[in-house]
């Protein structure tokens, strides 16, 4: 989107011809994200424990896993919304190949929030079964 925006800008001022470079939006690419973790990422972590929103630890695994139990599950929502809004601020959105890895990241995404939310619900470390998570 930015880049749209920037090739239409090159036009009066050449100056932002230097964000047709695909390191530079890149590196703004990654610190987008960054910014956008680090500032939702409180925030997010607030509510999933306000909403009792916990991992849950089998009773017979590990005792170093024990150390998770009441830990705030569903943290890779944080991590999609900031990779999509990124990538969609700082690539080119005319190239078919962004919107394929997009899909492809959002539904991987959708699957990691189904299984996080079934463990929630079911109150239990089961969640989504493997077969549906490769599927």
């Amino acid at each position: 989107m930015l880049l749209l925006l920037a090739e239409w800008l090159t036009e009066y001022n050449s100056f932002f011809a230097v964000f047709s470079y695909l390191t530079l939006r890149g590196i703004f690419g990654v610190l987008t994200a960054l910014a956008i973790s680090l500032f939702l990422g409180p925030a997010l972590i607030r509510k999933l424990k306000s909403k009792q929103i916990k991992q849950t630890v089998r009773h017979d695994g590990p005792e170093s896993h024990f150390s998770k139990a009441g830990t705030p599950t569903m943290g890779g929502a944080l991590i999609i919304l900031a990779i999509m809004i990124s990538s969609l601020l700082w690539s080119d959105l005319t190239n078919r190949y962004i919107w394929i890895v997009l899909g492809v990241t959002f539904i991987f995404g959708a699957v990691g929030w189904v299984d996080d939310y079934r463990m929630v619900i079911e109150k239990s470390s089961r969640g989504l079964p493997a077969r549906w998570k490769y599927f």
